[in-house]
């Protein structure tokens, strides 16, 4: 089984993706299942973790209806105000329903860096542990260390990071000491996961196998194909190639492992780390 272990759907007009101005106009416009089907298909993924964008519950729970009547979608990646105190009921309620696999604040977009380590949230992220959920780090290179003191602070809780923390690697720049270090450091930490996606996007215009492969080897040495796993982060991915070319590219990119390491980052470490 292939498993896409990040991608997205968005409605327009309900009206809670803050985030969608002019840059991102090409992507701009309803994208749902219809739209990710015939593009898994002609890569052989069956499975695929539909990850939140906009930070509201109801985007949640719009997603958790469309697992319900979606073949293909066999997991949900959703928000929750990790600041609120009441969250824990909100949580309990979430993980009721199978197909809620976890939380993903959009750190990012975040100016406190150290934001994810306020009491309030590393509460409510105990309790996402409690309840066998995981968190996606929607992070920065800024972000390493503070994962790193998240990661010691709850050692139960599972975190994957997504787009490899989005190395600065535009235009073929490196990525610097600094990511490779913070990396390492991380996957120290047996509970932390990372997600190979992104990084056409990080890359931008021209971006290929040789360009990202130095970015791919270091997070294959550090976390190992059992703690690496694929995700198209369609339909962002748009903005900068197609799911076929970027698919196609990081099987290029892993084509030198053992078959059994690349069932792994193609499908067995998602399904295990969503409990699929």
């Amino acid at each position: 089984m292939i498993v896409d272990a990040h991608q997205h759907f968005w409605k327009i007009d309900r009206g809670d993706y803050f985030w969608m101005d002019d840059s991102v106009s090409q992507i701009r416009r309803d994208i749902l299942p219809p739209d990710l089907n015939p593009l898994a298909e002609r890569c052989g993924v069956s499975a695929s973790i539909a990850v939140q964008a906009a930070p509201t519950i109801a985007e949640t729970e719009y997603l958790l209806g469309l697992a319900e009547v979606t073949s293909l979608v066999k997991g949900v990646v959703g928000w929750v105000d990790l600041e609120c105190r009441q969250t824990a009921a909100v949580l309990t309620k979430l993980a009721g329903n199978p197909f809620f696999k976890g939380v993903r604040p959009m750190l990012q977009d975040i100016e406190e860096t150290e934001w994810i380590l306020t009491p309030d949230v590393v509460a409510n992220l105990e309790i996402v542990s409690e309840l066998g959920l995981t968190i996606d780090a929607l992070v920065q290179p800024r972000h390493l260390g503070v994962l790193e003191k998240l990661a010691v602070a709850l050692p139960d809780l599972k975190i994957v990071i997504d787009h490899c923390a989005k190395p600065d690697i535009g235009g073929g720049a490196d990525p610097g000491e600094d990511w490779r270090r913070g990396m390492s450091f991380l996957a120290e930490h047996q509970q932390v996961f990372c997600k190979l996606s992104g990084l056409a996007n990080e890359y931008g215009s021209g971006w290929s196998q040789q360009s990202l492969q130095p970015v791919v080897d270091h997070v294959l040495q550090a976390f190992g194909p059992e703690r690496l796993m694929w995700g198209s982060d369609w339909p962002v991915l748009e903005l900068a190639g197609t799911y076929e070319d970027w698919f196609a590219c990081a099987q290029a990119m892993t084509s030198e492992l053992a078959e059994k390491d690349r069932g792994k980052i193609f499908g067995e470490t998602a399904a295990d780390f969503y409990r699929l």
